[in-house]
C-alpha cells in the first residue's frame, strides 16, 4: 500500500521556495520571473508562496539575504582585516577570498545586477543594508594606515571603493562576461597584481623614499619583487 509523501514543515517549504526562486531570478531577472513560474517549479500553488512572503519583492529580497547569510562576507572581511601581516598580504588575502567565492557562485552578482537594472528599490535597499558597511570596514582600515603614515591622505571611502571595485569588476569580466574563456588567470595572480597597483597609488611619499614601497608593508610572503612585475 502506497504511503502519502511526508508534508514539509513551514521552514522546509520556505527553503524550497527560496531555492527555486534563486535559480529563476538569477537567470531570468526580477521582471522576467513570475511567482506562478516559481510555484510551478516548486510543485506548489502560487497562493502558498504568499503565505511565506508578502510580495514578489520581499521574496527577491529574501533570496538576496539568504545568499548573504550563506557567505557571511562582512564577517569574513572583518576577520581578514584583523590578520597580522603586511598590507599586501592582508589585502591580497581579502581579494583572494572575494574572487574565490564569486568564482564558485555568481548568483548573488546576477541578482544584484538585475535588481539595479529592474528594481531600484531593491538595489538601494541592498546598498544601505550591506554594501555601505563593507566599504566602511575597509575605509576604517585605510584611515588607520593613513594615520600611521603608511598611506597618503585620500578619502578612505573612495579608496575602499576603488579597491573593491577592481576586484569585483574583474570577477564580473571573468565569470559573467565570459573572460575566462579567452584568458585564464589564477586567483593568486590577479589578487597580487591588483593589490600591487592599488598600493602603489596609496603609499605615502616617505615610504617610497625609504624604499618601503612593498618591502615593509607590501611584500607577499616568500616573494621577491622585481620592478614592474611579480
Amino acid at each position: 500500500m502506497a504511503t502519502a509523501p511526508a508534508r514539509l514543515t513551514a521552514a522546509d517549504r520556505r527553503e524550497q521556495i527560496l531555492m527555486q526562486a534563486t535559480n529563476l531570478f538569477a537567470r531570468q531577472g526580477y521582471k522576467g520571473t513570475t511567482t506562478k513560474e516559481i510555484a510551478l517549479r516548486a510543485g506548489i500553488t502560487e497562493a502558498l508562496i504568499f503565505r511565506h512572503f508578502a510580495s514578489k519583492e520581499e521574496l527577491y529580497w529574501a533570496v538576496i539575504e539568504a545568499k548573504i547569510d550563506a557567505n557571511s562576507p562582512k564577517e569574513r572581511m572583518r576577520a581578514r582585516l584583523r590578520v597580522k601581516g603586511s598590507d599586501a598580504a592582508i589585502l591580497g588575502g581579502l581579494a583572494e577570498d572575494i574572487l574565490e567565492r564569486r568564482a564558485k557562485d555568481q548568483d548573488l552578482s546576477r541578482l544584484l545586477l538585475y535588481s539595479a537594472l529592474e528594481n531600484h528599490r531593491l538595489s538601494q535597499r541592498f546598498f544601505r543594508a550591506f554594501v555601505s558597511s563593507y566599504y566602511g570596514l575597509l575605509a576604517e582600515y585605510i584611515a588607520r594606515r593613513t594615520r600611521e603614515g603608511v598611506f597618503r591622505p585620500v578619502d578612505p571611502t573612495l579608496a575602499a571603493r576603488a579597491f573593491l571595485g577592481m576586484i569585483i569588476y574583474h570577477s564580473w569580466v571573468q565569470e559573467l562576461f565570459g573572460g575566462k574563456r579567452y584568458q585564464r588567470l589564477s586567483v593568486q595572480q590577479v589578487s597580487r597584481t591588483l593589490v600591487d597597483v592599488w598600493l602603489k597609488g596609496m603609499l605615502a611619499e616617505p615610504a617610497r623614499r625609504n624604499g618601503n614601497r612593498l618591502s615593509t608593508h607590501g611584500r607577499f610572503p616568500g616573494q621577491e619583487l622585481k620592478r614592474g612585475r611579480f
